[in-house]
């Protein structure tokens, strides 16, 4: 049984220890030789553009969709792709082009600036985008950290498929957290070293869960006093309990669930896809301003002090909303290290 339903919107709201959740759909049309749309883009609010016109948005970008340079302090960005491209770029020199299933998990600590852009690298056809930015608070503790940044690449992250009486699978891809079930036994892969979801007593999961039509799947208990959601954003509608005779979730609509109980999920006719976060509350105040996310008033005004003195570093790229030519998917370490998708090792 739900605890909570609420209509999705763009901005998801999320519980303690997440701020909020972002939820990007476009459909952004053939790309041109700067990596943007090949169509007008007259009538936009170029630079602040986030009304859906023909099925995209440019956001702040004014060439290419997305967000060119802005700074983050005392929190974590967890973006999680499932279709389209990420350009990005950040302070410390790191660069990466992400994608179509990858993950990149960002600790923006004491400061960082980075730019995320969409590259449309399709000149024939359409570049249609589909991603989550996940912002998860740190303690205070954690404030004033080093910033960091990882790569998943999708063909590392752990998978487990359950299967119903009926055969119908139920895909669970692992971003953070561990699985267990009667059938299988797996764990994410470690998170960033300051982050809340690097202890496990912290109970941090986050998953994306693909349900084929009419499938059964139960979602394992976790333990007490955790604060646990699902965000059904694609399908038609889903039963708690297992129990069709009940009222369903209707796609489009987050629900949170208790912790400490197993719970069983019905899919409808449609495939269906959720995101569930689950985590244990941080527990303390929270101030926050724009892209900063800190314990105190005192805080903040520091964090915009320290910010307009430096920079956090200055930015070292030839531009704030930069990309990275027609390479493939790649990350590149403010240490020089570069790395590349590898095959899941069998």
């Amino acid at each position: 049984m739900a605890l909570q339903t609420q209509p999705l919107g763009f901005h998801w709201q999320t519980s303690d220890p997440f701020l909020f959740c972002a939820f990007h759909q476009d459909d952004f049309p053939r790309g041109n030789d700067a990596f943007g749309p090949a169509a007008s883009l007259a009538g936009r609010n170029i630079g602040s553009d986030f009304q859906l016109r023909d099925g995209w948005r440019m956001y702040h970008g004014h060439t290419v969709p997305g967000f060119p340079s802005h700074p983050h302090r005392g929190f974590e960005t967890v973006t999680i792709t499932q279709r389209g491209l990420v350009d990005h770029a950040d302070s410390l020199g790191a660069a990466a082009r992400y994608g179509n299933g990858d993950v990149q998990w960002m600790t923006a600590g004491r400061g960082i600036q980075h730019s995320e852009m969409f590259p449309l690298l399709d000149q024939e056809g359409a570049n249609s985008a589909l991603l989550f930015q996940i912002w998860l608070n740190l303690p205070a503790r954690g404030k004033m950290v080093p910033p960091h940044f990882a790569m998943f690449w999708a063909e590392q992250l752990p998978q487990v498929t359950e299967f119903d009486q009926a055969g119908r699978a139920t895909e669970i891809a692992l971003i953070a957290g561990d699985y267990r079930s009667a059938r299988h036994s797996a764990d994410a892969l470690s998170p960033p070293p300051h982050s809340w979801a690097a202890d496990p007593a912290n109970g941090v999961w986050m998953w994306v869960i693909d349900m084929a039509p009419g499938a059964v799947w139960t979602l394992p208990r976790a333990a007490p006093g955790l604060n646990r959601s699902l965000y059904f954003f694609e399908g038609e509608q889903l039963w708690l309990g297992g129990e069709l005779a009940d009222e369903p979730v209707k796609v489009q609509h987050a629900f949170s669930l208790r912790s400490d109980a197993a719970q069983t999920i019905t899919n409808g006719s449609r495939a269906a896809r959720i995101l569930l976060l689950q985590g244990k509350p941080i527990g303390e105040p929270v101030a926050n301003y724009g892209p900063f996310v800190m314990n105190s008033r005192q805080e903040l005004m520091q964090a915009f002090a320290d910010y307009q003195r430096d920079e956090f570093g200055g930015w070292p790229w030839p531009r704030r909303d930069q990309v990275h030519g027609r390479r493939g998917r790649f990350a590149r370490h403010a240490d020089g290290r570069e790395e590349e998708p590898r095959q899941k090792l069998e």
